[in-house]
């Protein structure tokens, strides 16, 4: 281990932004604060500045680590106690003077706080708690915060944290409870899903309250997340899917990420990768979670025991539908919301558009087109007033080569290798001051 002595800010932010790249549950969306005369900043959700990789990674935020120090260790992880690396920690100070000088120079709109576990899980969580407490009361700071919640602490220290951040998340780490003993065998499923079923409860207690007493405190506003490892362990995409179509019922999730595993430690128990980092699996799991949440599919619709991994080549949708062609063409002047929602190449928002436009005509192509559907997938599902837009045949091999050709199959960001989390040291960063 290689602890520095008498760091500058800095440095310290240099190590521990970058020590924070693997932590991918960061969002600053769900949660609606009107800037005051009292406090600096505010928290609208259309408000917040978003940019976001391919993979759904935000970096609007200051995404920090307060220690890269931890007691564990982790086998996946590049700060478990037994790495060789650098090591540092910011004061609770420190993290409010960074958050406030970014913030007054427009670098960010919010903070993003994780953290390695320095001495004990109760010992750090009061450090975050510490530091939220100041940003809030003694900095004004109105603005957005995500901060991770530490398996282990007690709840008081969770429950304090919840009134003072907008989102909390409590990492799963990996899929399954067999993978994390193999893996993380300091750390179990039980100890992760406690806080995680306090926050809940938590939540559902305070909007009542909220509704009630309209100036009560608000108590994790934007909801909670967490993110799970991807390839670490042999889990199958219908497992993981599972798991988080489980989350969502039963703990009431904002967001499942998923972090394509990368062998940052060489260790002998992980596996070897010679094609990389799995991102274009990474990429067809965040497509199928976003059919979980917007599009009304189920898991066992899109995977099963016998069929348990997802079609690299097509996303999920485009793969379901050639797999149910005996519901399609779908006539566009006359079909339900939710048949809409199936058909690939029309979102949520174009399917409303669809409903609330053919009320007044009937659409034909061009219409779509200007509605927004992506036709060069859609032609192949679709008729509109009993005509298709060419003469395509139903058939299940004629249609998967003619989608497999599309090249947004797979995001350019993935085929050309330019996938990375921007750093606050990038140099298109920089403010001209003068």
């Amino acid at each position: 281990m290689k602890v520095q002595q008498s760091m500058t800010l800095m440095e310290k932010l240099s190590i521990l932004a970058d020590a924070a790249k693997y932590d991918v549950a960061c969002t600053s969306s769900g949660v609606d604060r009107s800037g005051d005369k009292k406090n600096m900043g505010n928290c609208l959700a259309a408000g917040l500045c978003h940019t976001f990789a391919a993979d759904g990674r935000c970096v609007s935020l200051l995404k920090i680590l307060f220690t890269n120090e931890c007691i564990f260790n982790c086998a996946y992880c590049q700060n478990n106690c037994n790495s060789d690396v650098p090591r540092a920690s910011f004061t609770p100070d420190e993290v409010c003077t960074l958050t406030m000088e970014f913030y007054r120079r427009n670098y960010i709109e919010g903070l993003f706080l994780s953290s390695g576990i320095l001495i004990s899980p109760n010992y750090t969580m009061d450090l975050i708690c510490q530091t939220l407490y100041r940003l809030r009361n003694t900095h004004h700071f109105g603005g957005y915060i995500h901060v991770k919640a530490i398996p282990g602490a007690d709840p008081l220290l969770i429950e304090k944290a919840g009134f003072l951040a907008d989102r909390m998340s409590i990492n799963l780490e990996l899929p399954t409870a067999e993978g994390l003993k193999k893996l993380a065998p300091y750390k179990s499923r039980g100890t992760i899903l406690k806080p995680m079923r306090q926050i809940q409860s938590g939540i559902a207690e305070n909007r009542n309250e909220v509704a009630v007493y309209r100036k009560a405190p608000r108590f994790v506003p934007a909801g909670q997340s967490t993110q799970m490892i991807i390839g670490a362990t042999p889990e199958s995409d219908f497992q993981i899917m599972s798991v988080a179509e489980a989350l969502y019922q039963n703990f009431s999730l904002k967001r499942v990420f998923y972090s394509a595993f990368i062998n940052v430690n060489q260790n002998a128990q992980l596996p070897v990768l010679p094609g990389g980092p799995p991102l274009l699996r990474e990429h067809r799991l965040y497509q199928a979670d976003w059919l979980l949440r917007y599009y009304h599919f189920t898991v066992d619709e899109l995977l099963s025991e016998e069929r348990p991994d997802f079609n690299i080549y097509l996303d999920p949708k485009c793969d379901w539908a050639i797999r149910h062609l005996e519901i399609f063409p779908v006539e566009i002047n006359r079909a339900a919301y939710r048949t809409l929602l199936r058909v690939p190449g029309i979102g949520y928002k174009s399917a409303e558009r669809i409903v609330k436009a053919r009320r007044t005509s009937r659409l034909d192509f061009p219409d779509l087109k200007k509605i927004g559907v992506v036709l060069k997938r859609a032609l192949y599902f679709i008729t509109c007033s009993g005509r298709m837009m060419y003469n395509t045949k139903l058939d299940e091999d004629y249609i998967c080569s003619s989608l497999m050709a599309d090249r947004t199959q797979i995001p350019k960001e993935i085929r050309e290798g330019g996938y990375r989390q921007i750093s606050l040291f990038d140099t298109d960063l920089a403010i001209d001051q003068s």
